[in-house]
């Protein structure tokens, strides 16, 4: 019995591929969207993940702290040079409506007397961004939501406008589902489900010979057509892909759209932060129609 007992637990041997086929971009993919089932990975997570310990929190993979001792390095880049930090973690609503629609509904969730409102001067153009605690809707200063950021998209001359607001993943539920009540709006009656951005194994062997003008040739993949095509992550650490995205108000037509994950955040912190921005962001030229 025991010799029938060690042939059943003797285990298979490894069919792992070799490292280079491990390697192969599409591979790669397969791998890293296996690994984001349970949290979502930001733009930055492989250098984030190759220098810091990582740890899972509010759906997503995000560092915590450095593996070496690089405190006196950030603190030298804050006062003299700059220090840029990913908060694309950080969950955005987007509000489209009419701008009177939107002020009006949005008085009933924030308080002049709190600080700042969205009905600021300079925040409503367009030139800064706000800051505010909400609060659910007629309750102030009792039932306070959180702290947001928002920022207005500056306006073309038409009477419909675009607000995002930031908020902490932790609060992303309960401000959404306020401002789905007070702006009466609700999702379709069925899901839609955005197509997922699929990459072939021909677009893959397409892109090889691009690459491979006047080198040796590489070798097909064996599965060939055969092979499973990589789709990518669809969705956000807050967010079920199988969930609605977009809610409409039929009495208003403001729309509330979950913009989680699809425009990233980045803080620059230090003086050389303006020529960091001029350098590596050229202004578009004005086309008018």
């Amino acid at each position: 019995k025991q010799a029938e007992k060690a042939v059943h637990q003797k285990k298979e041997q490894s069919k792992t591929k070799c490292r280079k086929a491990r390697r192969r971009h599409i591979n790669l993919v397969a791998e890293f969207n296996r690994r984001q089932r349970k949290n979502i990975w930001l733009e930055t997570h492989i250098w984030h993940a190759k220098r810091f310990r990582m740890i899972k929190k509010w759906g997503y993979c995000l560092g915590d702290s450095p593996t070496e001792k690089s405190y006196r390095a950030c603190y030298r880049a804050m006062t003299k040079h700059c220090l840029l930090q990913d908060l694309s973690y950080y969950c955005c609503l987007e509000l489209t409506g009419k701008e009177t629609e939107l002020l009006k509904q949005l008085a009933r969730i924030c308080n002049l007397d709190a600080g700042l409102t969205f009905e600021e001067a300079c925040c409503l153009s367009g030139r800064f961004e706000g800051s505010l605690n909400l609060y659910r809707a007629d309750r102030y200063p009792e039932d306070m939501l959180g702290p947001v950021t928002f920022i207005w998209k500056p306006g073309d001359g038409s009477e419909n406008r675009h607000l995002w607001i930031w908020m902490h993943p932790s609060l992303k539920q309960d401000i959404l589902r306020e401002l789905k009540a007070i702006f009466q709006c609700s999702g379709p009656d069925e899901i839609h489900i955005p197509e997922p951005v699929v990459t072939s194994v021909q677009e893959e062997k397409q892109m090889d010979v691009v690459l491979s003008l006047g080198k040796k040739r590489k070798k097909e993949d064996k599965e060939g057509e055969k092979a499973v095509p990589v789709k990518k992550i669809i969705g956000d650490g807050t967010r079920d892909p199988f969930q609605c995205y977009t809610w409409i108000s039929q009495a208003t037509g403001v729309v509330i759209s979950d913009r989680t994950m699809e425009i990233l955040r980045y803080r620059l912190i230090g003086p050389l932060s303006h020529s960091v921005l001029t350098e590596t962001l050229k202004a578009a030229s004005l086309q008018t129609v």
